[in-house]
C-alpha cells in the first residue's frame, strides 16, 4: 500500500508541476512556442474536458486552477482513506 501511496503522490505532484509550468510558458511564449506546444500537449487531456465546462472570463482560462484543485483533492481523499 505503500508503494501505491508514493506512487499517487509523485503522479500527482509531477500533474501539477506541469500545469503550472504551461501556465506560466503560456504567459511568455505564443502558440508558435516550441515549448508551449509542448507544455499544451502534455496538459491537453487533462485541461480540454474542464473548458468545455468552464466559460472563459475575458482572456482568463481557470481550467489550469480547476484541475490542480481536483489533482490535490483526488490526492487528499486517496491519503485521508488509505493510511
Amino acid at each position: 500500500m505503500a508503494i501505491f501511496l508514493k506512487t499517487v503522490d509523485i503522479i500527482t505532484t509531477v500533474l501539477t508541476i506541469i500545469i503550472l509550468i504551461r501556465v506560466l510558458v503560456s504567459w511568455y511564449a505564443g502558440p508558435k512556442n516550441a515549448i508551449y506546444r509542448f507544455f499544451d500537449w502534455l496538459t491537453r487531456p487533462f485541461l480540454a474536458p474542464l473548458r468545455r465546462i468552464i466559460p472563459r472570463v475575458g482572456r482568463l482560462d481557470f481550467s489550469p486552477l480547476v484541475a490542480i484543485v481536483i489533482i490535490q483533492l483526488i490526492y487528499f481523499l486517496l491519503f485521508h482513506f488509505l493510511r
